[in-house]
């Protein structure tokens, strides 16, 4: 028998703690300090909502120094339908945490009603699938026969589905949503660590924002992201951002319970943006096994011609 120094016991129990968390009634769904270009990925209804094609792209390595920690990427695609009051989207989402991997492929769509000149009420769905794997016969242990550790899972497949509500005027926007509104079971009434038929739990999202005009070039940002599902504290990401003259962006965030950060930003072109954020823990439990959070974001704007200019900023 292998016996683990103190060191990796220590690497290992958190590790198995963040699986567990994962698996049983917590905050599931993959978090990026980025919420606020990753809105397609929680709120269906923010499909088209740019009038533009617009591709994201966001990557997120999270408490880098230690292994097995979390490593996300996620696509996203959307667009209006031609001049009708429908939006497509597409989201893709691979999240990998230690032994396990879960890779998300969902579709959105969005219908737009028009409040006012300058308002809008949009309402949206979302539907997809996502392939959960876990392979726990790879983890080091102490004791390497332990049958809680002795099965695979490969691929599950569970569906779902969602739906979500955004609000928007030229400066200002809100949102509530639940993308995922089954509860798939990952393991089928597999006892794995200690839990027994652990499920996909429903998560809430609310998300607001708005664009304060400071000076002719600067515009600050305030934004927020709460997140809230059976089980768990809810969870506040706060951010505030400064926009100088759509060229350059600075700002910091703060997550409730977990990580300050800073979030910097440059516009390529008028239709290109690529961000980075770097984050650190605030809690004893993680702080002292890794060296901060990176993230990085490219979004862009495909306008061709007069057809589907812009018809004003988009400050979202």
């Amino acid at each position: 028998m292998k016996t683990l120094n103190l060191k990796h016991m220590k690497k290992l129990f958190f590790l198995l703690g963040i699986i567990i968390s994962t698996c049983a009634y917590a905050q599931q769904d993959a978090m990026f300090t980025h919420y606020m270009y990753n809105t397609l990925s929680v709120n269906p209804a923010y499909a088209g909502s740019r009038d533009a094609l617009t591709i994201t792209g966001l990557y997120r390595n999270q408490w880098v120094g230690f292994d097995g920690a979390p490593v996300t990427q996620t696509v996203t695609v959307h667009s209006p339908v031609g001049a009708s009051q429908v939006g497509l989207g597409l989201s893709l989402i691979q999240d990998k945490i230690g032994p396990t991997k879960n890779t998300s492929v969902y579709a959105d769509f969005s219908f737009t009603v028009k409040l006012s000149q300058k308002s809008n009420l949009t309402f949206g769905l979302k539907g997809g699938f996502s392939f959960f794997s876990a392979d726990l016969p790879s983890l080091l242990l102490d004791e390497q026969n332990d049958p809680s550790f002795s099965q695979a899972i490969d691929n599950r497949l569970m569906p779902n589905f969602g739906t979500g509500i955004y609000y928007s005027r030229e400066r200002f926007y809100a949102g509530i949503s639940t993308p995922k509104l089954l509860e798939n079971e990952y393991y089928d009434g597999t006892t794995i660590v200690g839990i027994t038929n652990a499920k996909e739990q429903g998560h809430y999202f609310f998300i607001m924002g708005s664009a304060i005009r400071l000076t002719p070039i600067i515009d600050f940002k305030p934004q927020t992201l709460v997140k809230m599902t059976v089980g768990a504290p809810i969870e506040v990401d706060i951010s505030g951002i400064f926009d100088f003259n759509r060229r350059l962006l600075a700002g910091g965030m703060y997550r409730t319970g977990d990580a300050f950060g800073v979030l910097l930003g440059v516009y390529i072109s008028k239709q290109m943006v690529l961000g980075y954020s770097f984050d650190f823990s605030t809690t004893n439990t993680t702080m002292r096994y890794n060296q901060g959070s990176h993230e990085l974001m490219l979004r862009y704007d495909f306008i061709y011609g007069n057809r589907h200019r812009i018809k004003s900023p988009r400050y979202f």
